[in-house]
């Protein structure tokens, strides 16, 4: 059998790292352009991979592209891992192997198809997310699954910690995952559509702090979108300020000043380190 892998961020990295570590071999790899999305959340480079294990690497700014797709045909590719990649499959993409395309989605499917998978689940104070391997399917993350891996949440987890243990469970589920694939033995579940929800995608100005809100909705945005996202944010003295991190004051002295400080009506906020 023939595997490739499509990806241009940590979570693909550590997926193709897993699945030499089960044995597996890639056959063909595929990221973006050197000087495309370089600010994108996670982006990571796979030469050095790809040059050390030997696999032809493509680069293509969609994975769309006819003459990618052409190249995928050429090689008899059976499966296609796609991990990281921001851009909606093609019916001819999808098409273009003999056996299907593999997604991972970083949360626990059918809940939370979509975008911004890691700062909705802090957002919605979800008490668990997960990865979810699939085939993909010219729905969004709404093919049938082939396995799940649960993480456990609390409420003080924030977007770097929720991003390394997703990194992990990605590392996981392809260890657990790759004997079944490597043997073509493994069952597909088809997705229950009614307990299907869509998250939308966010944008850095979406991490706005509301300053006549709740302090706990400040402070979970905070955490929310902290690294390696692009951070929470509000303004001091006309000046942005982007926190990074916060915590809630139980007790305050208001006659204290303290410019690390955001008075809320129902509380206060201490910054810890903004920039």
């Amino acid at each position: 059998m023939k595997f490739g892998f499509v990806t241009c961020v940590q979570l693909g990295l550590s997926s193709m790292e897993a699945f030499y570590h089960s044995g597996g071999k890639l056959d063909f790899a595929v990221t973006l352009p050197d000087d495309i999305a370089k600010n994108k959340s996670g982006r990571v480079y796979i030469d050095n991979f790809c040059k050390q294990n030997d696999i032809p690497l493509f680069k293509y700014e969609s994975i769309n592209n006819k003459t990618l797709i052409e190249t995928i045909r050429k090689k008899n590719i059976d499966w296609l891992f796609v991990i990281g990649w921001s851009q909606i499959a093609s019916k001819d993409f999808l098409n273009s192997t003999k056996k299907g395309v593999i997604g991972m989605h970083p949360t626990l499917l059918p809940e939370g198809r979509g975008r911004a998978s890691i700062p909705w689940a802090i957002l919605k104070n979800l008490d668990r997310t997960g990865v979810t391997m699939f085939k993909m399917d010219e729905g969004v993350d709404s093919g049938p699954i082939l396995d799940k891996i649960e993480i456990p949440l609390d409420g003080k987890i924030n977007a770097t910690k929720l991003y390394k243990l997703v990194v992990d469970a990605h590392f996981k589920l392809i260890r657990k995952t790759s004997k079944d694939l490597l043997n073509n033995k493994f069952k597909l579940i088809a997705q229950d559509n009614s307990k299907a929800s869509i998250w939308p995608g966010r944008k850095p100005e979406d991490g706005e702090i509301n300053l006549e809100g709740s302090i706990y909705d400040a402070e979970k945005l905070i955490r929310a979108v902290t690294h390696p996202y692009p951070g929470a944010f509000y303004f001091h003295k006309g000046i942005k300020r982007i926190v990074w991190s916060a915590r809630v004051l139980e007790n305050y002295d208001n006659n204290i000043k303290n410019s690390n400080t955001i008075k809320f009506n129902d509380g206060v906020l201490l910054i810890l380190n903004y920039c």
